[in-house]
């Protein structure tokens, strides 16, 4: 993920003229800089030229933002090579958190029950030749790529026994 975010200035200098592109990449990195706690109460909004809107779950919660938000301008930036976000606004939004909080939790739930459903599709012998491996991050990484495209071949399959295909 780390590597992703070094991309982001690169990516953003060639597609600066996208909002769309620009607004996008500005959320991720606003995800990124406030962490898992600071998203449980905040979403961004909208970016609009140089300003950024956040959703807060409260009135404290903006007062508290309101205070930091220079920090966190320059965290933004750094991170993105440029100034593109100059103001944060905050605004109280508690269904917009709520909405974006779920998002996560359903995000987070359906990549729990894909990586499950592709280890189930592990057999003996390719965790045998997987455990020859010998960074487990890496045998990780290959025995859910290996499970992910023995469940995708299987729904394939299916695909075609229903529709003819």
């Amino acid at each position: 993920m780390n590597e992703l975010f070094r991309t982001l200035p690169k990516l953003l200098k060639e597609l600066s003229d996208n909002e769309d592109v620009r607004e996008a990449i500005v959320f991720a990195t606003w995800k990124k800089i406030a962490g898992e706690a600071l998203s449980e109460q905040t979403a961004p909004k909208q970016l609009l030229g140089r300003r950024l809107t956040v959703a807060v779950t409260g009135d404290m919660w903006k007062k508290h933002l309101e205070s930091l938000s220079g920090q966190m301008i320059f965290k933004i930036n750094s991170m993105l090579g440029q100034a593109i976000v100059t103001f944060i606004e905050f605004q109280v939004d508690e269904n917009l958190v709520v909405k974006n909080r779920q998002k996560r939790i359903e995000k987070i739930s359906n990549n729990l029950l894909s990586d499950e459903n592709a280890m189930y599709q592990i057999s003996p012998s390719l965790q045998k030749s997987a455990d020859a491996i010998l960074d487990e991050s890496l045998r990780k990484q290959f025995l859910l790529a290996a499970g992910s495209c023995l469940v995708r071949k299987e729904s394939l399959g299916k695909q075609k026994l229903i529709y003819g295909r």
